[in-house]
Order: structure tokens, then sequence, then C-alpha cells
């Protein structure tokens, strides 16, 4: 199938915006929780009216600060309570919000103020505030969330300035702005090149959001919560926060990895979002629980299981026997995991990268299906989504209501609907490159099958050909490969190259426990000490075997290397949803994607 559309489920008026249905719920549920903050060790109950009471009192200090209707206004934070406040209370002053990744350079940071114009940001800490100060364009007004003796806090110091400023000044704000008007400008944290701002309305943002509440009524059905973890930065973290509060699905931030476990376990949310490599750090982490508690075996029959019971209830249903074994280990292991990520979980929403399909069949049979998604910055998150009732595992699921799908004649995936945003800004060369006929196009390269869900089958500018002509996709070789617990993370290279190798590395938490099982020095906590070992070589290369089989043999992996540390977020190896940035790997071990095709000159 080369196309396929969805009728709109929802109607998006002139004079809506992304505050609206906070403000009515506030008038018409007051009392309805509509977020639990973190206070001390306790989760506090934050209502609608008391919510939208505090962003008025913040916006009105925006306006008593000279912030005028279509100001630009960076956030640049973690994700907390108070990063949806000022989203909030920046729309509500008529302005637009800037997100900016906590983890961003000074390089990255003073380019998107620069380039947005930004007359004010609001920070978390001191080392944000420091970052902002230093650049040549720092904007008039730097607020910092958190405060010290010396510093008051963004909260705090707003509402206090904004005392002489009547409400009534906001909500004039407020309701004047239209769909058309720009709500957010959020720029790409891209895998290469200069992040570009991709301008989002308002009524790009409540056609995702009001859409998303239509199609996973079971998810976001007012009588669950969320705790969001992942960067609100990211599109997909604000639309979902926009959503669950739409929704009246009570919304959590958990703002440090550290905690998150402890976090899960006290919110107990109802609702899991995340992206695949949290996943495979979840499924990972409990097999090498079970492998030291002398119970691997079992784990593995366990996840067998599920996979097993999953992929049936695609074919027919699982038989009697299968159903047993599945209630048996639910008994031993699968009540367990769910217990760990706080008992409650109905539901998990990836998205931002492909998951395995094992991993997909794995947690639907353990009872937490994961609802895979698809969809970038410029189309305001998903695009497509499997749902409750229309999930096939190893897709994206279908186009969302509203929007329609095409498949170019080279397999590029283009986009149609309101969720498309409105271009690149200041940057119209780009934008008219990006959107041609109203078409969005993507970038990736997919299929639709004959029910109309989306597989993506590889990145337009990541495939790599080689010196024998053949176009291989790295993503299946790499996703594959991961998924093995001792591998970290991989970058398939071999463009214009005899054969396909790889750069790999060793997941920083599985090696240590790989030393001590197998009598090797502590270490430094990295695998510098063992990249040339022959027993971690053969692990590896057991692991390459087995992703090898996913594809043919001209497109296989020839030759590996093992890079002595992991790729972080930190090192700039890693985009903060988890991506590689292959410009930059490629780049820093230069040296070691030379090594790999030393002294071969003849195509393969």
């Amino acid at each position: 199938m080369r196309e396929f559309s969805v009728p709109a489920s929802v109607r998006v008026d002139d004079v809506d915006t992304l505050s609206t249905t906070v403000f009515a719920l506030a008038d018409e549920q007051p009392d309805a929780v509509a977020l639990r903050r973190r206070v001390d060790d306790a989760w506090v109950d934050v209502t609608y009216a008391a919510f939208t009471a505090q962003i008025v009192d913040v916006a009105r200090g925006l306006v008593a600060s000279g912030i005028e209707p279509g100001d630009r206004i960076a956030l640049l934070s973690r994700t907390r309570y108070e990063w949806t406040l000022f989203d909030y209370a920046i729309v509500a002053a008529g302005a637009v919000t800037v997100p900016i990744y906590e983890t961003s350079s000074a390089e990255q940071v003073a380019w998107i103020l620069s380039d947005s114009g930004a007359k004010a940001v609001v920070v978390e800490d001191h080392r944000h505030a420091a970052t902002v100060t230093g650049t040549e364009d720092a904007p008039a007004h730097v607020w910092r969330i958190v405060a010290d003796a010396d510093w008051p806090g963004a909260v705090e110091a707003l509402t206090t300035r904004g005392a002489s400023v009547p409400a009534a000044a906001v909500h004039e704000r407020r309701t004047a702005a239209r769909g058309d008007d720009l709500a957010t400008l959020i720029y790409t944290s891209g895998t290469t090149g200069r992040p570009k701002g991709c301008e989002l309305t308002h009524a790009n943002l409540l056609a995702e959001v009001r859409t998303v509440i239509t199609v996973l009524p079971e998810v976001l059905d007012g009588h669950g919560s969320l705790l969001l973890f992942l960067p609100l930065a990211h599109v997909f973290g604000k639309v979902v926060q926009c959503a669950v509060l739409d929704s009246r699905t009570v919304l959590g931030h958990s703002p440090d990895a550290k905690h998150l476990l402890d976090d899960l376990g006290t919110f107990q949310p109802t609702v899991l979002l995340a992206v695949p490599r949290v996943f495979e750090k979840v499924f990972h982490g409990a097999r090498r629980k079970a492998v030291d508690g002398g119970k691997g075996k079992i784990f593995d029959a366990a996840a067998a299981t599920a996979v097993a019971w999953s992929r049936a209830c695609d074919t027919g249903g699982p038989g009697a026997g299968l159903r047993l074994r599945r209630a048996l280990f639910d008994a031993l292991i699968y009540r367990r995991l769910r217990a760990a990520l706080g008992g409650h979980v109905r539901a998990a929403v990836s998205g931002s990268a492909p998951l395995t399909e094992h991993l997909g069949h794995f947690f639907r049979g353990v009872g937490v299906p994961v609802l895979e998604g698809y969809g970038l910055t410029e189309t305001t998150a998903a695009i497509s989504v499997n749902t409750m009732s229309a999930q096939r595992i190893g897709t994206v699921g279908r186009p969302i209501p509203g929007q329609t799908i095409r498949i170019a004649d080279d397999g590029e995936i283009l986009v149609r609907g309101p969720v498309v945003f409105r271009g690149y800004h200041g940057n119209p060369d780009a934008t008219a490159e990006a959107v041609t006929d109203g078409w969005f196009h993507t970038g990736d390269v997919g299929e639709l099958d004959e029910a109309g869900f989306l597989r993506i089958t590889g990145r337009k500018k990541e495939l790599i050909v080689t010196a024998g002509g053949k176009n291989v996709a790295p993503a299946v070789l790499e996703d594959r490969l991961r998924a093995h617990p001792l591998v970290g993370q991989v970058l398939v290279v071999g463009d214009g190259q005899p054969f396909i190798a790889a750069l790999v590395t060793v997941d920083a938490e599985a090696l240590p426990r790989w030393r001590r099982r197998h009598g090797k020095p502590e270490g430094d906590g990295s695998a510098a000490d063992l990249v040339d070992d022959p027993e971690l070589r053969g692990e590896i290369a057991a692991a390459v075997e087995e992703a090898n089989r996913a594809v043919s043999r001209a497109e296989q992996i020839r030759k590996f290397r093992i890079l002595p540390g992991d790729f972080t977020e930190e090192g700039g190896e890693l985009t903060p949803t988890l991506k590689v940035r292959r410009s930059v790997v490629t780049s820093r071990y230069a040296d070691d994607v030379a090594a790999l095709y030393s002294g071969v000159n003849q195509p393969a």
C-alpha cells in the first residue's frame, strides 16, 4: 500500500489554545487533582484550581517584567513540576516557550538563545544560570527555579513582581491568542548538524493532543496517572504532558533517573512513557538480577513464555498449556516485574526510536503492553501509534485520525495533516526542502501493510551504500545487536567500504557482573582493559552472529571493534532521547573505523 489516511476525529476552533482545556477544567471541576508534586519525601496533590491560580500568578510576573505577546522565553531545566508550570504560564502571558535540554552544551544554548531571539530564560539552578549568562546573547531576564540564600526562586520572585498586575490582564492575553499563533519553538536535538527551530502553533499541538486522547481512551481515561521522566524539552514529553492534563489524568515528574524506581514505587502510575532504551534496560536489569540469584534459567523460560503468549494472541489465541505456563510465571516473575514499575501500570507508550519485536512481545506477555508510535518534532510528535484495540508489534501503528501517510517511490515516508509544523524558524529554504505541496518529507524509510500499519525500515540519510553497491539500513542490525544484555550501543559503518562493520560498546551496568563471572579484574568501570579479551570478544561475536540472521549475507557485519567506554549523553555521543549521534561517533572514533578496514582494498 502506498497511501493511508484516517478521517479527523477532533475539532480545533480558532479560539482554542494550549491553555483552553486546563482553565475550563479549573472552572468545571476545581477540586479535581491535576498533578502530584514531590515535596520532600511525599507526593502532594495539586488541584486544577490551584494549578491555574499559580499559572496566572507567574504569568502576571512575566507581564510585569515587560514580556509582550509573541516574545520568546527559553526554558532550561530537568523534568519537574516547575517546567510544566512555566510552560503554561508562558502561554497564558501570550508568549512562546523555547525548550532547551538541560544537558545542552554552552554552544548549543548560545545558538538557541540567539536564533530564537529569546527575551528571557528560566533555568533550573546555578549551573544553568552560569551557562546562560556566559553566552554572548544572554537575555535580559534570567530566572532560576531553585532558590538559595542569594537568589530567590523564580516562582516566588515572579509572583511577587506581578502582584500589581490584575489577573484579568493575563486572561485577556490568554483568550486573545489564536490557533494559528506560535505556541512553542522546539529545536531538533538532531543526530547531525546544527539544530533547527520547529515552529509549532496552538492548532498543531491541540490537534495532536486531542487526537491522542481519543485514540488511547484506555490509557488517558481520567482515572489514572502518569509519571514523566523523559525530557520535557522533547516534543514527545511536551505533548504527553498536555494530553495528560487535558484528559484529567494525574501528572507527576521525576527529574533524576537515580530515583526513578523509588518514584515509580511511591507514585504508582497507571501509564508509563519511555524510549526503547529504557525498556531494554528494564528487561536486561531484571534478567541480570535473576542470573545473580541463580534463577537465570527460570527467567529465560518465563521470557520465552511471555513472547510465545503474545505471539499467540495475534494468531488465534494461546492454548490451554500456554495459558497455564503464563499463569505460573506470572506468580513467579511477571508480578515482580510489574511491581518494580509501581504495580499499577496497565500500558506503556514508546517512541523516538524502534523497539525490537522481542521486547514488544515480552512486555505484552507480562501484562504491560507497549504501544509503539512514530513521529518527529516537525509532526508535533505522533503521526501514527498502536492502540490497545489495534496493535501490531513490529509496526508503529496506523496514522492517527486527521493524518495521511504516503510512501514515496524511493520508500521515504511523507506526511500530511494538521499536526505538520508551520516551518523552520528563520529558514525558509529548509522549510521548502522539507515540505512540498503540503507533504512533509520525514527522511525516514518505511512501508505500509494492507491494514495501514506503518513499519519503519531505516533512515534515508543513514542508508549505507557499500563499495559493491549494496544499500544497507543500519538500524536493523543495530537494534538486533543492542538487544544483547552485554551490549551498550552500536554504530554500524561501511559506507563506500567493501563490507559492513560495527563499533560496539559494553553496557556499563552489565560489565561489573560479567567481570565477576569470568574472574576478570574489577577495572575502572570501563571496558578499556577488555577490548581484546578473547572471552568478551567471543560473547560479542555470538551477538553479532545472531543479529546477522536478520539480513542477507551482503548486509551482514563482517568485523567489529569493541570500544573502551559506552556512549553517553554527557559525552555528546547520544541525544537526550538516547539516539546515537552518528556524525559525532564516526568523527571521534575515526581511527577505530579505519582499523576495521586496514589492509582491505577489494569490494566484498
